[in-house]
């Protein structure tokens, strides 16, 4: 009787689940604050958090990597060069180039701002004693592209500041360097044609640019509006969000932003030290760009058959949003989500972005590129809640059938009761079927 009830139960939960409704040669800029956790972010000082970066779970760290680890794939960190003497990134960093020419880049195996350290950390970090920080894709290999010193006004004064032309190099040389994934935090607000020829060139020998959408930090009189290498058809534009899942004003906001991902509280690897906590207090699109980076990485490693723009619409595709059928210019295609982007099985009805698999020009449910105005509404972290529950639910349906049909079998199966039987339910389970039984309920 007790499985009767327990059955009905799940069924008319069922139910109501069904039931319920400037110049071409304008300078890029990065923007980075690092936000130190004691002592972690001053060189020479190794201290370790053994905390794990907030970010792997927001990102389903845990899941994603029993699928892919980023085995066999290399990320080009375009930047401001790789400490590679940090313990966190010890044999992952397996060649480099310095194009800046400040005497400081040892082959682009140096730092001297710790930006582009703390993005290699992000992807590729190495467990240490002592630390919770790891890369999301810590068995990727990472080439250290150097190509600016720092983006004060000396260094741009001497000629060590970030330019086009130097990141147009770094992108050139990291795509014919074998280079799989390519990360750019940086951006600029002009389409320089040397920019674009080198982002159109790592894609024709197969690597994913994946660009910052802009900061305001570094520009904070920039209107929203189209920022670069982003904004080039072959580029993966980021937005930084924060705890919420969702693009915040410190972003700019524009056509160049497809997906979003974790932007702040970014604890990862310092040049020349341990751990750092960077991005405390305003989300920042270099390090949502860096786990784009890492999560492209994962992508490629479980599709190594696909085209660069195949992983990039898979994280488009399947990124976390209000509308399936559409994207806007403050969350692109939304949130991503690594590991439903490696399980996404595409045709020609998957929703979301125009498909490198299928022709949907004439699909229903487009136009793919509609843009709608900014909604900061209900996180789209509350609408994966709603879809769990939907799911936990769904599932206790199936367990009430099946316990419906357990127990009917069984009532017709089983031999009149014995009145001499004294045992539990007038003889009709026996102790192995009552622990079955049991079993159900649990689930």
């Amino acid at each position: 009787m007790r499985g009767r009830v327990a059955a009905l139960a799940a069924l008319v939960l069922c139910g109501a689940a069904v039931a319920a409704p400037a110049s071409a040669l304008a300078a890029p800029t990065t923007a980075y604050a690092p936000m130190a956790t004691g002592q972690g972010c001053e060189p020479g000082n190794v201290v370790f958090s053994p905390e794990a970066p907030r970010a792997l779970a927001m990102l389903g760290a845990e899941q994603v990597n029993a699928r892919a680890t980023g085995a066999g794939v290399v990320v080009a960190v375009v930047d401001s060069g790789i400490d590679a003497g940090n313990p966190h990134l010890d044999g992952v960093v397996i060649g480099g180039v310095d194009l800046v020419g400040d005497g400081e880049g040892d082959g682009g195996m140096a730092d001297t701002t710790g930006h582009g350290t703390a993005i290699a950390g992000q992807i590729a970090a190495q467990p240490v004693p002592g630390s919770g920080v790891i890369g999301l894709a810590p068995d990727a290999r990472l080439l250290s592209v150097r190509v600016f010193r720092s983006d004060s006004p000396q260094d741009v004064e001497k000629g060590f500041g970030p330019t086009a032309e130097r990141l147009a190099d770094g992108i050139h040389w990291a795509a014919d360097n074998g280079a799989d994934i390519i990360n750019v935090s940086m951006s600029q607000a002009s389409d320089a044609p040397v920019l674009r020829a080198a982002v159109e060139h790592a894609a024709a020998v197969g690597a994913l640019v994946v660009a910052s959408g802009g900061n305001r930090a570094s520009d904070a009189d920039a209107d929203d509006s189209e920022r670069y290498p982003a904004g080039y058809a072959q580029a993966l534009g980021v937005s930084a969000a924060g705890a919420d899942g969702r693009a915040t004003d410190d972003s700019i906001h524009g056509p160049q932003v497809d997906v979003t991902a974790p932007g702040s509280d970014v604890l990862t690897a310092a040049v020349g030290g341990g751990d750092c906590l960077y991005a405390a207090n305003t989300p920042a699109s270099s390090f949502a760009t860096g786990y784009v980076s890492a999560a492209a990485a994962l992508v490629a490693q479980a599709h190594p058959e696909d085209p660069p723009a195949a992983w990039a619409y898979r994280l488009m595709a399947t990124a976390l949003r209000d509308d399936a059928d559409r994207r806007d210019d403050v969350n692109g295609w939304g949130f991503i989500q690594p590991y439903a982007a490696i399980e996404l099985l595409p045709d020609a009805t998957t929703r979301g972005p125009v498909s490198p698999y299928f022709d949907t020009a004439d699909s229903p449910v487009r136009p793919p590129t509609a843009e709608v105005d900014p909604d900061h509404g209900a996180s789209p972290f509350l609408l994966t809640r709603e879809a769990a529950l939907f799911t936990a639910i769904g599932g206790a349906c199936l367990l009430g059938v099946l316990g419906i049909l357990i127990v009917l079998r069984r009532s017709r199966d089983a031999p009149a009761p014995d009145p001499g039987d004294t045992g539990r339910s007038g003889g009709l389970l026996t102790e192995a079927e009552d622990d079955e039984e049991s079993l159900f309920e649990q689930r």
